[in-house]
Parts: structure tokens; sequence; C-alpha cells
């Protein structure tokens, strides 16, 4: 998520650390680099700079000059502007007094639209507000069975209308039956364009009318960077949106849209999604990815979804293998298994601070999802006595292990080789107690 943005932002920030004491001249000079890292991730040429004309007036007004980390000072300055950029506060969904509340989900063709619809009920029914998902976008071809596939992944209920109903009165039936069945949502898919057209927004004008929405989302998709801004513009002139959720925040984006939209728009961003799965949702708290992008990392939101994939035992025996150095490949390969169920590992260690200067020192290459099941069959093909202590796996278990498994021999030195690296990096974690503090706040 704004890889290429952080590592720039990085840069330009470690130069300032290395000055010592900071001229105006040297703020200018980094604050150049920023504009153009901003400008360079498809940012908003006005949204840039204002945000480097507020951090250097910040900067030059205070006593970050005379103080003893300059640098430092500046990055924390940046982080509020940036926190302020991405809307300050975090913003929840806005809910009826009487049930069910409605959200009504709109966008163009290909922005995810119909698939957060199912993921942000996964993400209600989690908190307790069961929904149910209202399927009106009669136009896409198999759309209504994309939608309920999704809804029997999420295990709500989806409303479809009679073949030959409009979308009105689609939407208009399926809040009646969200009612009916005392469900705490009704989310409404609608149709969607390529482009934004009058029939499209008359439609949905028609839609908002007659279901009275606490809620209308545009679903946006993050890689189209600045024309996102506008297509938001343009829905908002026309129904009013209430949010936004972005989509493919886990995708090589130059990231602009998430930077520009708040500001392009006034709207806030509510949830992004950060992947294929209906859980790969998040709620959108604008300071935590401001630190993530400075490379600060995200503590907070690590926690959280160590917390809802660990259960306590697990995180107690986990933490005890590691400080007793007695983590084995059993243990490897389940701990892989659950950090599948977290997301890409990419995306993982970006939220730990201080591990976006290690990328490149640290392959990852045999943790991502498509390399598991390799990583699986070579395991399940070693001994018992294999598995508990592989440096005895020479040259001939090696190749009886790649045979077993269907794999090569190569396969068998990666996992092993990999495994190496994750014991030195449990070594230094362990040297300076971090696992314990960890250990101790995940329970």
């Amino acid at each position: 998520m704004l890889e290429s943005l952080s590592e720039k932002l990085n840069l330009v920030f470690k130069k300032l650390g290395s000055k010592g004491r900071l001229t105006e001249k040297d703020i200018d000079d980094a604050l150049r680099e920023v504009r153009m890292a901003l400008l360079g991730s498809d940012v908003n040429y006005k949204v840039a700079k204002n945000f480097v004309e507020s951090i250097r007036e910040r900067s030059l007004n205070s006593d970050v000059l005379k103080s003893l980390s300059p640098g430092q000072q500046v990055v924390k300055i940046t982080n509020e502007v940036l926190t302020e950029i991405l809307g300050g506060g975090v913003r929840g969904l806005i809910s009826d007094v009487d049930p069910p509340s409605v959200a009504v989900m709109v966008g163009l063709n290909g922005s995810g639209k119909t698939t957060t619809s199912a993921k942000l009920a996964w993400t209600l029914k989690k908190s307790g507000q069961v929904p149910v998902l209202v399927a009106a976008d009669l136009y896409r071809p198999a759309a209504i069975q994309q939608l309920e596939v999704l809804g029997e992944k999420v295990g709500v209920d989806v409303y479809r209308g009679d073949v030959s109903s409009n979308c009105v009165d689609v939407a208009k039936e399926g809040v009646a039956q969200a009612s009916k069945s005392k469900a705490a949502w009704a989310i409404v898919d609608t149709a969607g364009r390529f482009q934004i057209d009058s029939d499209l927004m008359g439609e949905l004008r028609q839609i908002c009318e007659a279901i009275k929405p606490s809620e209308k989302i545009l679903v946006v998709d993050s890689m189209t960077g600045q024309e996102a801004v506008e297509v938001a513009k343009e829905f908002h002139s026309d129904i009013g949106l209430t949010g936004l959720i972005l989509t493919k925040m886990d995708g090589d984006s130059r990231g602009g849209a998430a930077l520009s939209i708040v500001s392009g728009t006034g709207v806030p961003i509510k949830y992004i999604g950060t992947g294929e799965k209906v859980e790969d949702i998040q709620q959108f708290f604008p300071d935590r990815l401001a630190s993530r992008i400075l490379g600060m990392g995200d503590m907070l939101t690590l926690i959280e979804k160590t917390q809802a994939t660990f259960e306590e035992g697990q995180a107690a025996s986990l933490e005890k293998k590691i400080i007793d150095a007695t983590f084995d490949l059993n243990d490897f390969l389940s701990q892989l298994r659950q950090l599948k169920k977290m997301g890409p590992l990419s995306q993982i260690t970006d939220m730990i601070p201080g591990m976006a200067s290690l990328k490149g020192r640290i392959s990852t290459d045999g943790l991502e999802e498509d390399k598991i099941k390799i990583v699986e069959a070579v395991i399940q093909s070693m001994t018992p006595e294999e598995r508990r202590k592989p440096d005895i796996i020479g040259g001939r278990r090696r190749k009886r292990i790649a045979n077993g498994s269907g794999t090569t021999v190569r396969d068998v030195n990666q996992l092993l080789n990999q495994f190496k690296q994750m014991q030195k990096m449990m070594k230094q974690l362990t040297s300076g107690k971090t696992m314990t503090g960890l250990g101790r706040f995940l329970r």
C-alpha cells in the first residue's frame, strides 16, 4: 500500500535526520523532494502544494530548527498534516434510529462495488449488525448471481427481485424485506457504468428518493489515481455522497486517490479494501495510514488482526517457544497458515515500525500465499525428527523429501533457508524482549 511513496519519503527524512541541526534551506530542499514524491504518486497538484506549504509553515513557526532532533520534529509535523489531509478522525457508518439502516453502494464498473457490498455485509455482521444484501444491479450479466454467491460466503440473506422488475422497485422491496426480517441494515448494490452518464445518475437519484438511505457510499478503485477524484466529485454533486470505500489498496497503485480524494470532495473515507477475500476490508483510520506511509508502522491494526486470528493460548505458546528457542518446522508451518489468514506478508511487515528499512534484506518470496502449498508439501514429507531438528537434513534427506513432496531440492533448500532467516529474526526480537512485551499485550 503506497509502498513507492513511503520509500521516497523515508529517503528524504533520512537525509534530514543525518544533518543534525537544520537550516531553512535544508527544509525547503527536503520539501521540494516531498512534493515531487507526492506528484509522482499521482497526488493532486493542489493537494501536494498545500501539504508542503503547511509542513513548511509549521516547521519554521515552531522551535524545530532549534531542537536537538529537528529531523524527527519535521517527521512528526508531516505525520500530523498527512493525517489531516486523509480526513483527520475516524468516520463510522451513519445509522437510522429505526432499523433497518440503508446503505446504497454506487460506483463505476470495475471498481469492485458488488464485492465491496459483501465485504461491508461481512464487517457489519461481525459487529453484530446483521444485514440483508439487495441485488439492484439488473444490467450487468451475472451481477445478481455474483452477489448471491458472496452472500452465501458471508452468511447473509440476499434479496433478488423479479426478472421483470426495475432497479427502483427492487431496492424498495429489498429494504422492505430487510425490515420484515428485522435486519439491522439493507445494503443495496446498484448498477455501475463504464462512465458517468445522465441515465446512471437519474436512476440513482430515483433509488435514493425511494428508499431514503442514511449512507450513500461510492466505491472507488484506488489504482485510478486522480481520475478517482473526478469520479467522486461527479457522484457527490449529483446524489450527495456520505462516504467512500477505496478498493485495491493492496495493489501496486501510486496512491494518489487516498491522499487527494478527501481534500477534493470533502467526503470521508470510511473503509478500505485490502484484498480479494470478503474479510479483506478495514475501517479507515487516517492516522494509521499516515504512520504507515511515513514508515512508522501501524501496530494497532497489526494487534487487531493478530487478536482476530490467534487464540490467547496460541499466542502464549508461540511466545514461549520463541523465547525458549524450541520453535521448529511444525510451528513454522502452523504460523504460516495463521499468517495466511491475516493477509499478504508484505502488508503485515508494513505495520511493524522499522520494518520498512529492512525490506530487500529479508526475503519473503517463500512466504507468499501461492508458495504455502509447496511449503506444506515439503514439511509433510519430512519425518517427525526432521521437523523438530532441521539441522540434520543433509543432501540425501533433501533429495528424499523433494521426491516425496513432488517438489525439487531447490524448493527444499529455499524452505530451510527461509526457516533459518526466521530463527535469526526471532533471536533479534527476543534479545530486545520485544516478544515478551508483545505477548503480554496480545493477551
